[in-house]
């Protein structure tokens, strides 16, 4: 009995394991570096949640397809921390428009230390580790998202007075993030030295199933397939 048990337990963690369904990275290149490139002269984007500072990008769920979300991974720095300084994160998913949008889930809460990922640093000083960049793991309630575009907003707070800072994407690839200040809506972010609009990578844990199609769906499905199968009935009495 208590080897049943065992196994049942077993099987139960197997099956609440969060693996990375979404990525909008990379936080780092192989080297372990994000470089701020010129003319690009922006370390990092504002996300403090004290200071009414939050950050924002958006994410595609496939069609035919639900994501149970169990986790979501954040990546910051706070510049000359010397290990993980991240106490909580504070965020909240729309569906729509991110100022106008159907909110679907939110919270607020603490944080995990993912991880030193690597360095913000300059293309002059590569060495640098003034600006160590931490994945900040938010441990959430399960929720489900269908098919569909959302937005993903955030901010953090740390132990430190720097920040907490958002890096870009270290591929420094063009998007349509947004940032919205001290109670202002969200505007899109564009990179003062460049002039370009930027992306931001956060992760989204949890598990991918095909989506069950609606009650009227089936009946839909069964209605079709009654007629194939009258039709190929009246062929075969009139042969």
């Amino acid at each position: 009995m208590k080897k049943l048990i065992l196994l049942s337990v077993l099987a139960a963690a197997g099956a609440a394991h969060a693996d990375v369904i979404y990525s909008n990275g990379p936080v780092v290149g192989g080297n372990g570096l994000s470089v701020l490139a010129s003319p690009a002269s922006t370390y990092g984007f504002g996300m403090n949640t004290a200071a009414g500072i939050s950050v924002a990008d958006d994410f595609t769920v496939a069609a035919g397809t639900v994501w149970n979300v169990q986790s979501l991974d954040f990546f910051g720095y706070q510049t000359g921390a010397s290990g993980f300084t991240f106490t909580g994160a504070t965020w909240s998913i729309v569906s729509g428009d991110v100022n106008n949008g159907t909110v679907v889930a939110s919270g607020s809460g603490a944080v995990t230390n993912g991880g030193l990922q690597g360095y913000r640093v300059l293309e002059s000083t590569l060495t640098n580790t003034q600006r160590g960049i931490y994945k900040a793991n938010a441990d959430v309630s399960d929720f489900q998202l269908a098919a569909g575009t959302y937005w993903l907003r955030w901010s953090l707070t740390g132990s430190l007075a720097s920040g907490p800072w958002q890096p870009p994407t270290s591929d420094a690839r063009e998007g349509n993030a947004a940032q919205a200040l001290s109670g202002a809506p969200f505007a899109t972010l564009t990179e003062a030295g460049s002039g370009l609009t930027v992306e931001l990578p956060f992760g989204v844990n949890g598990t991918i199933a095909a989506a069950v199609p609606e009650p009227s769906t089936y009946l839909l499905m069964l209605a079709g397939g009654l007629a194939v199968a009258g039709v190929a009935r009246r062929r075969r009495q009139a042969q």
